[in-house]
Formats: structure tokens, C-alpha cells, sequence
């Protein structure tokens, strides 16, 4: 006989009732190819929805570009790094099965938490909608778990629903009756004194006792944004605060701070600046013997935070050998983590409970022209 915990919902009574009254959180991320032979098609995707939003690239180049992009991430990731596989989807999973039990805990199982990749069937926006509808939900709480709202993480989300939706409307009133949407947390205070703690976790246990406070430097890495984005926000402005939220935590202690951007190398396209290379030999310079990379503008462990920190590392080793250089994760499925991605979504569940089911008539949307009154002169 299995026990199971009683779970003391006193709203549960009020809602047996309205058997329809529940919600469907989607959790979005960017998910990552598990096997080599998806990169080509992973990478068109990307191209698609990614890159079209900074780079002038026609589309007829995107097929052919991204067969080519699979060779290099095939020999990257099988040949320089023995045959990689992202952890990042199953990470994912981690968390979005942690984020559903702290919500369930607290609602019972009016909420259910699915995931959807932006890249990555068979968890694409249009599939997991398809699964939400079909299990008759009618209110969405959207959620890119992503750490800065951009074009390029939020935007894109918010893209494949509103694609997803529109395939998804039957005729008549929209089977969805409420929505609410998640922004991003990279200026929620709980997420950002994580982020120093874990760095000074670190440096506790592997470095205090060999190197002083003044000699540990601490690279705190974002996501690193093109500078022009065809006039949609990049990301800059909400990177930048994070990480000058998270020093302002550190620097009275660790005074050898310095932002570092992941960047992609795309020619021709402008990326913020230090990236993290240089970020690193500029506190060498200044006279740090250890390196703390830090990834605050990431969520989930991904070939970014894992193989381009890799790289980075072994570059910066030939040149300093005498550094000591440490690589923390992301915050991951942290229980505590978990526990505030899903305090932030409780304020909005509440809504959505509480609020009256509104209904939207897709038939009766009709775009509005202004129209001008002209006089007409005549001579």
C-alpha cells in the first residue's frame, strides 16, 4: 500500500464545482538537439526565428546555411568535445517537473506544467498547445523560463504561441478564456542574491584558503546581444542591470568584477562588449590568480555555459597558466530556484483562478483604418 501525503487544499472544495477551472503553465525554453542528426533542421529553425531578427540573410540561404552549421556543431560537439550531448533538455525536464510539485503543493492539481522547446520537436509551441487544448484547458499562464526578456528569448516564445494559437482557434468563440504571460527575472532580488551566493559558495570551498578576496576575479556571465536588432529590444539594457545588480552583491568583497559576454561570432554583426575572454585576461591583468565564470543570463546548463566556457578556458590557459580557473554551473533545478520560479507564477495562477472567463471571438477582429478627411480645393 502506498501512503500519500495529504495536501490540505482549502480552495479545492470551492472549485470541485467548475471542473474546467484549471491552468496550463508552459514553461518555454530553447531545448537542444540529442542526437546529431537534427542539428541541420534545429539550426533552420534557429535561423528562422533567431537570427532573420539581426542578420540580413535571405531566406533561400537558410537550408543550405544550416547544413553547413550542422558540420561544424557535429565536429564540435562529436570530435573536439568526445561526442557531447546537451544536458540542457533533461535539466529542463528537472525543472519543470520541480516548478509543477511547488505549484501543485500549493493548488493541488488544477495546475499542470508542460514544456515547450522553441526548436525541438516533439515539444514545438504548436505540439504542446495541441496536448494543452486537447486536455481541455482554457486558461494559459505563458512562461519562457529565461533569465532576460528579448527578441531573441521572450520574443520568440510569445512568436510560436501566437502562430501556435492562430493554427489552434476553431470557428466561433477561442477555446482560451484567460492568459497571463511571465516577463523574465533578471531583476527579481530572490534570483539575483542567489547568483552571489552561489558564487561565494564556490569561492568558500575552493578557493578562500589559497587566494585573497583582492586576487579571485569573478567573471559574471550574460548572454551576449547584437547590438542592432532590425529596431526590437536585444536584451542590453535588462543584461546589464542584472549584472550590475549581482556585482553590487559581490564587489565590497571581491573587488576584481567584470561582466563577460557569450557571444556568437557572426561576422559583420556588432556584439556586446568584453566578451569573456577578454573580460578574464583584463582581470589577469589587473592582477587576479584565480577566475570564478559565473553564467547569471542562463537558467538551464547548455552548450553555451558548457562548450564555449570550455574553450574559452583553454584559450585563456595557454596564455596563463599559473591562473587557477573555476566554472560554476547555472542555477539549474537548485530547490531553491524552483521554489521561486514558481512563487512568481503563483500571483498570477491566482488571477487566472479568480477571474471571469472572458470570450474571444476571433471572427470579430477587423483592422481599423483611419481615415483622413482631405478638403478638396478648387481653383
Amino acid at each position: 500500500m502506498v501512503a500519500t501525503p495529504e495536501k490540505s487544499h482549502s480552495t479545492d472544495t470551492l472549485n470541485a464545482a467548475t471542473g474546467k477551472d484549471r491552468v496550463a503553465v508552459l514553461l518555454m525554453g530553447y531545448g537542444e538537439v540529442e542526437s546529431y542528426e537534427d542539428f541541420a533542421n534545429y539550426n533552420e529553425q534557429a535561423l528562422n526565428l533567431l537570427t532573420a531578427k539581426f542578420a540580413p540573410v535571405p531566406t533561400w540561404v537558410y537550408p543550405p546555411l544550416a547544413k553547413l552549421l550542422a558540420m561544424f556543431d557535429r565536429h564540435e560537439w562529436d570530435h573536439q568535445h568526445d561526442k557531447f550531448i546537451s544536458p540542457h533538455n533533461a535539466i529542463f525536464e528537472a525543472q519543470r517537473a520541480g516548478i509543477e510539485k511547488c505549484l501543485q503543493d500549493k493548488w493541488g492539481d488544477r495546475i499542470q506544467v508542460f514544456k515547450a522547446f522553441n526548436f525541438c520537436a516533439p515539444f514545438l509551441p504548436d505540439q504542446v498547445l495541441t496536448e494543452i487544448k486537447a486536455q481541455g484547458f482554457d486558461k494559459l499562464l505563458i512562461y519562457p523560463l529565461l533569465v532576460v526578456d528579448s527578441i531573441f528569448t521572450s520574443g520568440i516564445a510569445v512568436e510560436q504561441v501566437n502562430l501556435a494559437l492562430t493554427k489552434l482557434a476553431d470557428e466561433g468563440e477561442h477555446w482560451l478564456k484567460g492568459q497571463r504571460y511571465i516577463p523574465s527575472f533578471f531583476d527579481k532580488t530572490a534570483y539575483i542574491k542567489l547568483m552571489a551566493q552561489m558564487v561565494e559558495e564556490k569561492i568558500a570551498a575552493d578557493l578562500a584558503s589559497a587566494y585573497l578576496p583582492s586576487q579571485t576575479g569573478i567573471v559574471l556571465m550574460n548572454h551576449g546581444c547584437p547590438h542592432k536588432a532590425k529596431g526590437f529590444t536585444s536584451g542590453i539594457v535588462e543584461s546589464q542591470t542584472l549584472y550590475d545588480r549581482v556585482r553590487d552583491e559581490l564587489i565590497e568583497r571581491y573587488p576584481l568584477i567584470s561582466v563577460g559576454w557569450l557571444n556568437h561570432d557572426t561576422p559583420l554583426i556588432e556584439w556586446t562588449q568584453p566578451n569573456t575572454f577578454v573580460a578574464a585576461k583584463n582581470l589577469i591583468d589587473l592582477g587576479a590568480k584565480a577566475i570564478v565564470f559565473m553564467p547569471i543570463g542562463f537558467a538551464t546548463e547548455n552548450h553555451e555555459t558548457l562548450l564555449d566556457v570550455d574553450h574559452i578556458i583553454h584559450a585563456l590557459q595557454r596564455k596563463h597558466p599559473e591562473v587557477n580557473y573555476v566554472q560554476l554551473p547555472c542555477v539549474n533545478d537548485r530547490p531553491e530556484f524552483l521554489q521561486m520560479a514558481a512563487d512568481w507564477a503563483n500571483p498570477l495562477i491566482e488571477e487566472l483562478l479568480s477571474e471571469q472567463a472572458i470570450a474571444v471571438n476571433p471572427q470579430l477582429a477587423v483592422p481599423h483604418t483611419h481615415y483622413h478627411h482631405h478638403h478638396d480645393h478648387h481653383h
